[in-house]
């Protein structure tokens, strides 16, 4: 009889716990994309599944480009490799979210190209060998040789969240939770090298390398 009691009173207590554990708010994992700049009104720019919307970049160098597995493929070419999109785009005031990887090659695995207020540049992820993360141009300097020149390793077939803001006359960018570039423009001539000069207004590219891109967002700020 005191055996009976026992398991009917512990019972329910240890299912109570265990309906607890898994629906506590902590049960989920954390990832570098929460920190991410964040909104729910947010335009997708890409819908997983074609390239409406966006043009293939006529570099002349560039590997072949198609959507496989909800991304867009960068495949590898001789130069530059990368999509344009098609449609406008602010020219401030805005914020850019979408996720890369790189597949293969030693070079960026994405080269985002921006406006800003009136002057474009491009943010380098993964360049100069394959470590070099920053803005080019700054007054002619490129990203490897101003103020914004990060170094950082970068794994194969390993998504990264890159998350870009334009706003209040500066530029920040972010990779996964790392604030990797706080720019403010002020009296510098922001330029893109000639090599991506046709990803403006607004495109994505690699150079010399296999990347793979997904989930492009961006977020209109007033």
């Amino acid at each position: 009889m005191l055996r009976g009691i026992t398991i009917r009173t512990v019972l329910p207590c240890m299912i109570m716990v265990l309906i607890l554990n898994n629906c506590g708010p902590g049960s989920a994992p954390s990832s570098g994309k929460d920190q991410m700049f964040q909104s729910d009104d947010s335009t997708i720019m890409f819908n997983g599944r074609t390239l409406d919307g966006w043009e293939i970049t006529n570099f002349g160098t560039q590997g072949p480009v198609y959507v496989s597995g909800g991304a867009i493929i960068l495949g590898m070419g001789d130069g530059c490799t990368g999509v344009t999109w098609k449609g406008d785009f602010p020219l401030s005031d805005y914020e850019i979210t979408l996720e890369a990887k790189k597949i293969d090659g030693n070079d960026f695995f994405c080269g985002i190209t921006f406006p800003v207020s009136g002057m474009s540049c491009t943010l380098i992820t993964g360049g100069w060998g394959g470590t070099v993360v920053g803005i080019s141009c700054i007054n002619g300097k490129d990203a490897s040789e101003n103020e914004t020149t990060r170094l950082m390793s970068f794994q194969k077939d390993r998504w990264y969240n890159i998350g870009l803001k334009v706003a209040d006359g500066k530029i920040e960018a972010r990779i996964d939770s790392a604030v990797v570039a706080d720019f403010t423009i002020g009296e510098k001539r922001l330029s893109v090298r000639p090599e991506v000069e046709l990803s403006k207004p607004f495109g994505v590219a690699s150079w010399r390398t296999t990347a793979a891109i997904r989930n492009i967002r961006v977020h209109i700020l007033r």
